[in-house]
């Protein structure tokens, strides 16, 4: 008997109108793979990509068509590349909104609640923090509508693991489907995954405040040469002239260009440091 109520999440308690409200509330499946950035922020991206596109071209070849043309390019390919900083940042967003999930089910699942109940009562915790659009109060209210329509919660937290792709969601979801209808240490299980989840953020912010200053001297590094270029450049008498005007001169600047754009990758790849 017990196995069952915990398969089940316990025998659900009638809900006050409030309650059927939030849980009956109609809302579409967030899907964590693609872009929540909108028009304005394309724009955005756009343009910043070009500017710095347009800026570093000419700096190295001082050809207005051709600055405009990369400018462009690179403008489009910074669209691409905001959009995927935003998908990571909402997943990042999800995964602390997950661990305050657990904080709130823990507290409640310590009173005696089951699992379900457990829930009902993080989303209302959960409301005072976070508005009523956030993707875990959304995902609540998805789990919450198909367990009533008799989906496991199992089920429920495999496809929300499945969407987001983050690991700490899977992980419990891949725990929880174990021990579902076969052990009462959901209580357990909710509080180790909390404590794990917590020590790698912990770990996480750590390391970006050791990767800090470090970020901050790359792009001084890279910055520096482009800042000397367009003085020399454009301060130095026709110092620069070879440069712009000579075969040799556009070879020199394209070398210049691909260790430059080598460079900037390498620093970005090895400034992002991953658990």
């Amino acid at each position: 008997m017990e196995n069952n109520m915990f398969a089940h999440g316990g025998n659900m308690p009638e809900n006050t109108p409030q309650e059927q409200k939030q849980t009956y509330r109609k809302v579409t499946t967030p899907d964590y793979s693609r872009s929540p950035s909108g028009a304005l922020e394309h724009l955005v991206a756009f343009a910043l990509g070009f500017a710095a596109g347009f800026a570093i071209l000419f700096i190295f070849y001082n050809i207005v068509l051709l600055s405009l043309v990369g400018g462009a390019v690179l403008g489009v390919v910074n669209i691409f590349t905001s959009a995927q900083k935003a998908v990571k940042k909402r997943k990042a967003s999800l995964r602390v909104q997950f661990f305050d999930l657990l904080e709130a089910m823990s507290v409640s699942m310590r009173a005696g609640s089951p699992v379900l109940k457990s829930m009902q009562n993080a989303r209302s915790d959960l409301m005072l923090i976070y508005p009523e659009d956030s993707d875990i109060i959304v995902e609540l209210d998805i789990i919450i509508a198909r367990f009533n329509n008799a989906v496991p919660l199992s089920q429920a937290f495999s496809d929300l693991a499945e969407r987001s792709n983050l690991d700490d969601i899977s992980s419990f979801a891949s725990i929880y489907a174990t021990i579902e209808g076969k052990s009462s240490r959901a209580n357990e299980i909710v509080k180790e995954t909390q404590q794990i989840i917590s020590d790698k953020m912990e770990i996480e912010m750590e390391i970006d405040t050791m990767m800090t200053a470090a970020k901050s001297e790359v792009n001084i590094m890279l910055l520096m040469p482009l800042v000397v270029l367009a003085v020399i450049g454009y301060a130095g008498s026709g110092f620069m002239d070879a440069i712009y005007t000579t075969v040799a001169g556009r070879i020199v600047s394209t070398g210049g260009l691909v260790v430059f754009i080598i460079s900037y990758i390498m620093a970005r790849k090895f400034s992002n440091v991953k658990l």
